[in-house]
């Protein structure tokens, strides 16, 4: 794991160049015990652990920050290099399958120095080029540096858990980190509005290709970028893995077992370490099973769990934390945090994230990875990516209802409304109905369903005309889909819309406090097998979630936990804690930084809070997005055009 950055030059950005040693130093974080620097001029090649001044002379030049975590002699130092001094690599991630993929590598020739994945990653690229990875079961970014053919190659892990981002125009540059490629000087600072409209709107700020700046956009998840080094302008992308999902004829008991297999083989894999591993514990399913899952195959581990305990009762879930670390003999980590701690830390939180956070669940996890680091780990297990591939949110019932609907199954679509309306804090028979009519008709209809559902796609504190003039229309993200919705729209959170934000709110927080963060849930085998079941087998017809995963954890997960009918999420009192700091919000809002972010109307965006705070309309997390774009606009030197 590590902080990865590096540049294509030329004569006319020299300067660009000669910053390297801080964009490097904007890394250390990622990668605070080592780092290194590859300089490629004509066809010499230069490696060093420091900065020369001579490297600003490089036609191509490859920086590393290192957090060692798998071989941690000097053996896995980077950028690494093979024998034969043709390929090169700045690599950050972890391939949890490195052992297996060395044996077959050793029976074609290859030879092996290091004990890292690092080395084995180079060799499979070595022998299989390209077709190297779909072979790798993991989690990456790099940068493969291929002198004989003069090309440097990007890639990014199959669902993007491994951050990389690229300047779109000129000198290629790229950064592990949006704020370390700024520090290039190679792009403007103006905001991308497209961007702004979907952060402030809908709270998603990492969906596609585009970046809060205009002139940066990130590699999309399972993708590669070929860049010829003597032309930098040619790139070349393209997508190297999609989810194969050919439905399933199998019984749910069948389902369930090959599951279960498939689960504990993919929490073995990320299991292999050589330093302390942790567990994220929020005390829900996903979460839980993989803390069994860890104690299930490896029953002599120590184990350590950090959870983050809300102040307030409806949304604690301290009691399942509990059930958990008993059963699972783990040594517990509590959390708690304050309305006055989130104001402290907050401007630290924004610049940690690179881009604006939706809401105030990153900041609960910013200090559980805080005190994950406090008590020595440097590994952490999560359970991120369940929800989106197995059905775990309230809102994915409607896509299931969708899907009876379109199939002219009224009853069943009937029944399983009436059964998800009385769930524990669910969101009622009409939300669910409008939900569910959102799914049916096609994206034309859903600004006036949205507004039949007092939902304004374009709420007055958004300054419409500074949109509009720019290109920005108001429209939806719910997917259309003719046939099976509740599966389209997984899949759709999980390569488009919901996972790349947590992800990118995972990797800052971690990386943040020198944490490698894993998440097993998220491999191409867990995703293409779940993804091909029945739905009935993630929804099931009484609006159960998660069916066929509760079944396969049965005998391993307390029976507690597996019969809960909440879905609390990883919630924080957001509203208690704004009222909390009232004067702090109003300090941020009057500020004249508010003043400057176009975007916003500030005006109305005032007198929308004085109605929240006041009681006349009910809270809303868009008031949040806008404070913390405020925020942001100040940290990142936003430019609004």
């Amino acid at each position: 794991m590590c902080g990865i950055a590096g540049i294509i030059s030329d004569r006319h950005n020299r300067d660009a160049l000669r910053r390297a040693p801080g964009v490097l130093a904007s890394l250390r974080h990622r990668g605070p015990d080592d780092e290194g620097f590859l300089a490629l001029e004509s066809d010499k090649l230069a490696r060093s652990h420091r900065w020369d001044p001579a490297f600003a002379d490089a036609d191509v030049l490859l920086m590393h920050t290192r957090l060692s975590i798998i071989d941690l002699s000097s053996g896995g130092w980077q950028p690494m290099s093979t024998p034969d001094g043709r390929y090169h690599i700045t690599f950050n991630g972890e391939i949890y399958n490195y052992r297996e993929l060395r044996d077959e590598l050793q029976r074609a020739g290859h030879r092996f120095s290091t004990a890292s994945d690092t080395e084995v990653l180079l060799h499979a690229w070595a022998e299989w080029d390209v077709g190297a990875l779909t072979r790798l079961v993991g989690m990456f970014a790099f940068a493969l540096l291929d002198v004989h053919a003069r090309k440097l190659t990007l890639a990014r892990d199959y669902f993007g858990i491994k951050p990389l981002f690229v300047t779109r125009a000129g000198p290629l540059a790229f950064s592990s980190e949006l704020k370390s490629l700024l520090e290039f000087g190679l792009t403007s600072r103006a905001v991308n509005p497209e961007v702004a409209y979907l952060c402030l709107r809908f709270g998603l700020c990492d969906s596609g290709t585009g970046t809060m700046f205009r002139d940066v956009e990130q590699l999309p998840p399972a993708h590669y970028m070929e860049i010829s080094i003597d032309h930098p302008s040619r790139r070349r992308t393209a997508r190297f893995w999609e989810p194969a999902t050919t439905p399933l004829q199998v019984s749910l008991d069948e389902a369930a077992a090959k599951l279960r297999e498939l689960f504990l083989e993919s929490v073995d894999l990320h299991l292999r370490s050589d330093v302390p591993i942790g567990a994220a514990l929020s005390g829900g399913i996903d979460s839980s099973a993989i803390v069994m899952a860890i104690r299930e195959v490896n029953p002599a581990a120590e184990l350590s769990t950090f959870s983050f305990i809300a102040e307030e009762g409806s949304i604690s879930e301290e009691r399942w934390v509990d059930i958990v670390a008993a059963r699972s003999g783990s040594a517990v980590h509590k959390i708690h945090a304050t309305a006055a701690e989130l104001v402290r830390d907050l401007d630290e939180l924004t610049f940690v994230q690179d881009q604006p956070i939706a809401g105030s669940s990153p900041y609960a996890q910013y200090r559980v990875f805080r005190r994950a680091g406090e008590a020595g780990i440097k590994v952490m297990i999560d359970g991120q990516g369940a929800d989106e591939m197995l059905g775990g949110y309230r809102y994915y019932i409607a896509a299931r209802l969708a899907t009876l609907v379109r199939q002219g199954r009224w009853r069943e679509s009937l029944a399983l409304l009436q059964s998800a309306s009385r769930l524990p804090g669910g969101p009622g028979m009409l939300w669910m109905a409008m939900r569910t009519a959102g799914y049916l008709f096609p994206p034309r209809f859903h600004p006036m369903l949205r507004r039949l559902a007092g939902r304004d796609m374009m709420p007055s504190w958004l300054d419409s005309q500074w949109f509009r003039t720019r290109g920005v229309r108001e429209h939806s993200l719910e997917p259309h889909a003719t046939t099976d919705v509740l599966q389209s729209t997984l899949r759709h959170d999980l390569t488009t819309l919901s996972i790349p934000q947590l992800l990118r709110y995972e990797d800052r927080n971690s990386m943040a406090f020198s944490i490698e963060s894993r998440v097993p849930f998220l491999t191409p085998a867990l995703a293409e097998f779940i993804g091909s079941l029945p739905e009935e087998y993630l929804i099931s017809d009484d609006g159960t979630s998660k069916y066929v995963f509760r079944r396969a954890m049965r005998g391993l997960v307390p029976d507690e936990i597996l019969a809960r009918r909440d879905k609390i999420g990883f919630a924080t009192p957001e509203k208690r804690w704004l009222q909390t700091v009232q004067p702090w919000v109003e300090r941020v809002l009057q500020s004249d930084v508010a003043g400057s972010v176009y975007p916003l109307n500030r005006g109305a965006l005032q007198r929308e809070w004085q109605r929240v705070i006041s009681g006349r309309v009910p809270f809303h997390s868009q008031l949040w997005r806008a404070l913390n774009l405020v925020r942001w606009s100040e940290l990142y030197r936003a430019e609004y055009e």
